[in-house]
């Protein structure tokens, strides 16, 4: 673990008149200083000037449940339709058993008769390990086998193993294909959206899945913000000169995402978000499943028609229906013949039914859009438009409910929710091949969580603070406890809280081979960097021998939900005094540590120097508060700071005797 290394411009020992305090500072310096950051934030390029070498560059929204692709050109964002015509394409892709590979409605079409081997919602699957319980509850509910591959999920179809990259791949071909066929011209780069809250190996695999499907993905585009810029490129004159503070509520099929955006002409910047990579259309489908088998069952007593692959997956498809029609009528009939054994299925669906059995996670997501105008500082009032985006924002109780929030506001529907945020990565990609009715467009995000290190005493230190500006580097210089230590662990968090513990870790690494020194000589420079894409990379670096280890983080196994952020961003606040307690606490505990390694040290350089008797009592003196230090029980403040002076005042009376004996008045100003 290491210690922070103290600055040379923040001082603050007191006056003394005894020069002896000069040996003290020598030596203890580390202790007497405040700690440096040094802050590199590093901007986004802005793609201005042509770049004819990326050719045309599309957009992509790839969703849970559909996908879109989009291109700009002749001064607007036009939604690019597939091979069948439709403008989305379903998220599907399915192995039937004469070995073809179908995407899209094709895949959708034919899955209640080929369930097992047909794909749907692999976005929920991206990037997540085996065991993270969201994908632990999802595989409830598929009727495909996924299985573990040295922790990560694997798709196991007709004796062959898939990862959910190479499936999400296949989505994004078809949708190459498409653009190629519709553009006339061969389509090699492209600009895709993920959900805000996705992690380090959510993009990555996202990224990966491009690459398989033949794109160069140029820049990975937080929905929300994609849509953003689809509304804000759409209503270019609407309060002209004016600055506009936009909340866009982003409910697809299966990732929520709410961010407030500040639009002033052309440039859009996030000033907070937040959301759920795990909440959607597919749940609110999943409830109604999850009500109707149970009433099935009941009035079938012991059958279980959930072990019926075949007709689950019709019972999915005819939801589905049900919920689009609730979105304009009270009441929907869903009635699938020789459902289960031969029995025919024959149920009512009332919208009222449909709101009460999802009112929670509606509730949910408006616990959300609170959250995000409380960090970002900004009441109802000050929000100048709501926008919608996703399909599932056409359930009439979602508006109705954002309406009533608002107080009355209009609930801005003028962008097609399944094709803003398609349109919005296409704007991002005209951005960056220079297209000059651009010029002025910039799009600013932002970290939404603190992420730092642990430091001595177990200490989270900030290096990268929650809604800092990305792409971003920032660095700090830490230093070594321990003489001749030559590795320390760099652990990496993310959270709001004082103790490091409290946090999440994100993952660790090593730097090794660091020359032998005494403790608080070594300089490491630990460098976190996020990039356009809001990927993180962390490396340390040894100022002597400049040695570097670095490590991208995407141990995704203990990164955090969407409700475990929220929760610690509340749990930082309502325990914001209690922490800093803590963090003194720990800071003087760690104080006093060093001192008393500092004062062995300072006994060997001075054992030519002193007393036979005064070396061997100052030693003893070290030994006596190593040894309370590690027995003592107490976590009080004022405990480690009096046995701080205590020490600090013995050492000065056998320290003083060195001056003594010099005869020499001590005439000298005070530092």
């Amino acid at each position: 673990m290491p210690r922070r290394r103290p600055s040379s411009r923040a001082p603050y020992f007191s006056r003394n008149t005894l020069t002896w305090a000069l040996i003290i500072f020598c030596v203890l310096c580390p202790l007497l200083f405040a700690a440096t950051v040094r802050a590199e934030d590093t901007n986004a390029t802005s793609g201005k000037g042509e770049h004819s070498e990326y050719g045309t560059v599309i957009g992509i929204d790839l969703g849970t449940t559909y996908s879109c692709a989009s291109v700009y050109r002749n001064g607007r964002a036009e939604i690019i339709p597939n091979q069948q015509g439709d403008r989305t394409t379903p998220s599907y892709v399915a192995f039937p058993p004469d070995g073809a590979r179908l995407v899209g409605a094709a895949a959708k079409n034919q899955a209640a008769l080929n369930p097992a081997s047909t794909i749907f919602d692999i976005k929920r699957v991206l990037g997540r390990q085996f065991k993270d319980p969201s994908l632990q509850a999802d595989i409830k509910h598929f009727p495909f086998t996924l299985k573990s591959r040295a922790g990560k999920p694997i798709l196991k179809i007709n004796d062959e193993a898939f990862t959910p990259e190479q499936i999400s791949s296949q989505v994004l071909a078809d949708l190459k294909a498409s653009a190629e066929a519709y553009l006339g011209e061969k389509v090699t780069h492209a600009v895709i959206t993920v959900p805000a809250y996705f992690n380090d190996a959510q993009r990555q695999a996202t990224k990966d899945a491009g690459t398989l499907a033949g794109l160069t993905v140029l820049r990975l585009v937080n929905e929300p913000t994609a849509a953003a810029m689809a509304y804000g490129i759409d209503q270019p004159n609407k309060d002209a000169g004016s600055t506009r503070r936009v909340i866009v509520y982003d409910l697809g099929g299966g990732t929520f995402d709410v961010s407030l955006l500040e639009i002033d002409e052309g440039i859009f910047e996030v000033i907070a978000t937040g959301g759920d990579t795990h909440l959607g259309g597919e749940d609110f489908d999943n409830r109604v499943i999850e009500h109707f088998t149970k009433q099935w069952n009941t009035k079938h007593p012991n059958s279980d028609v959930k072990t019926d692959k075949k007709a689950m997956s019709k019972l999915k498809r005819e939801v589905e229906k049900a919920k689009m029609v609730l979105s304009s009528e009270k009441t929907a009939k869903i009635e699938i013949d020789a459902f289960f054994d031969g029995k025919d299925f024959s149920e009512t669906l009332t919208r009222a039914k449909f709101e009460e059995l999802n009112r929670d996670l509606f509730q949910k997501t408006l616990k959300t859009v609170e959250s995000v105008l409380k960090d970002g500082k900004t009441d109802k009032d000050g929000v100048s438009d709501v926008v919608l985006v996703g399909g599932s924002t056409r359930i009439p109780k979602v508006q109705e409910m954002l309406a009533s929030y608002f107080s009355g506001k209009k609930i801005n529907k003028d962008i097609n929710p399944d094709e803003a945020v398609a349109q919005g990565a296409a704007i991002q990609g005209g951005v960056l091949t220079g297209k000059h009715e651009l010029n002025d467009v910039n799009l600013i995000d932002i970290c939404p969580l603190t992420l730092g290190i642990e430091a001595n005493g177990g200490i989270m230190v900030p290096i990268i603070k929650r809604h800092t500006v990305i792409p971003t580097v920032k660095s700090e210089i830490f230093s070594t406890m321990h003489d001749n230590q030559d590795r320390v662990e760099i652990k990496v968090y993310e959270g709001e809280r004082a103790k490091a513990a409290m946090n999440n870790v994100l993952g660790s690494f090593d730097l090794t081979g660091i020359p032998p020194a005494r403790a608080g000589v070594p300089q490491v420079e630990v460098t976190f960097k996020i990039d356009a894409n809001g990927m993180l990379e962390v490396s340390a670096r040894d100022m002597a021998s400049g040695r570097t280890e670095s490590a991208k983080i995407t141990n995704q196994e203990n990164r955090l939900s969407t409700e475990d952020i929220e929760r610690m961003i509340q749990d930082a606040e309502k325990h914001a005094a209690k922490d800093e307690e803590w963090r003194k606490r720990a800071e003087a505990k760690a104080k006093f540590e060093s001192h008393i390694n500092d004062i062995r040290r300072l006994g060997d350089d001075l054992a030519q120097k002193l007393d036979k008797e005064d070396k061997k009592s100052l030693v003893k003196a070290a030994d006596d508060a190593a040894t309370w230090l590690r027995n003592s029980k107490t976590e009080e403040l004022d405990a480690f700071e009096e046995k701080y002076d205590e020490l600090t005042s013995f050492v000065s009376s056998i320290t003083s005797k060195l001056y003594s004996k010099s005869g020499k008045k001590n005439n000298h100003d005070e530092l």
